[in-house]
């Protein structure tokens, strides 16, 4: 990279973390205008666990951890991180500050946007191509990139402007992104966004019946797959199995329920389709390090001490 362009990212990425703390003023995420979230976060924290949308990520200041199945993505002011299919993971700040606080902007992908400019572009790739790719991953960010992203953030000071040049920026945002590292992965979007795609159909019906009981069969069938054909094109997209996808979104659910809705953990248990309150609470453990009163007393802690902040 010659001096300019790295001249140009300096100047960019210090505009954009101004930008992001001015229209964040507060901790956490807010969607400032309908797509585009910015966020805020002055100290490291436990990972919070969630599911991602198709998505893209860019970081102004700090940095981020994202960790899809046994797969880590780490992402900073130099790097962007994409998602495209609606998968469970988490997701921890790493580099945080209250002098120098984590700041990003989010961005959603829409897969219609996304197919009519991989169409107009001529950079729709031959079938079969992005259909391995996972769901899930980090690229260097260039400078052609961040300038893009930086005017969407300064268009959305203005309502009236955002409605006018977001589609326009964001458009450009999508080929940038096609015709960088993530041409793969906006294929997929573009390609097998809608219902028709078998991986995205599958998350579709994993997530809508994740409390149901699983019949791996069943659904391979419903998706036209054999199933070691379905259990390995799933893998490949989400970085899981489906039984842990589906184990993902049940302790995810049963987590907000004890949190949000004041359940206890035999009633959150059941509520999610556990039979067995013991093999809930193993899972629990398993997956968020503490049993599910110990958790969701900590959880609380935190919420407390961040509304006195």
């Amino acid at each position: 990279m010659n001096d300019w362009n790295q001249q140009r990212l300096n100047a960019g990425r210090a505009e954009l973390a101004e930008r992001i703390a001015q229209g964040q003023p507060d901790e956490g995420q807010l969607e400032v205008r309908p797509g585009l979230f910015l966020n805020r976060i002055s100290s490291p924290h436990h990972a919070v666990h969630g599911v991602l949308e198709p998505s893209c990520c860019i970081v102004a200041q700090g940095s981020k951890e994202v960790v899809l199945g046994d797969e880590s993505f780490v992402y900073d002011a130099a790097h962007y991180l994409i998602a495209t299919m609606g998968v469970p993971a988490s997701a921890r700040i790493v580099h945080a500050s209250a002098d120098a606080p984590y700041l990003s902007m989010r961005f959603l992908l829409d897969p219609a946007m996304v197919t009519s400019v991989t169409l107009e572009s001529g950079l729709a790739h031959q079938q079969g191509e992005g259909a391995g790719a996972k769901a899930v991953d980090v690229s260097a960010l260039n400078v052609d990139m961040l300038d893009a992203a930086l005017r969407l953030v300064r268009a959305a000071e203005s309502a009236e402007e955002y409605r006018v040049m977001a589609p326009l920026i964001l458009r450009e945002l999508i080929y940038r992104l096609l015709t960088g590292t993530q041409a793969m992965r906006l294929n997929q979007l573009a390609r097998f966004g809608g219902q028709d795609h078998r991986m995205v159909r599958a998350v579709k019906l994993l997530s809508d019946h994740c409390t149901e009981p699983l019949r791996v069969e069943t659904v391979a069938q419903q998706l036209g797959m054999s199933v070691s054909g379905f259990h390995a094109h799933f893998k490949a997209a989400t970085n899981m199995s489906p039984v842990q996808f589906q184990k993902q979104l049940r302790l995810q659910e049963a987590q907000r329920l004890m949190l949000s809705e004041d359940y206890d953990a035999g009633q959150a248990a059941y509520h999610v389709g556990y039979e067995d309150q013991s093999h809930f609470s193993r899972d629990y453990k398993r997956q968020y390090g503490e049993p599910p009163a110990r958790d969701i007393a900590r959880l609380r802690e935190t919420v407390a001490a961040g509304a006195a902040v």
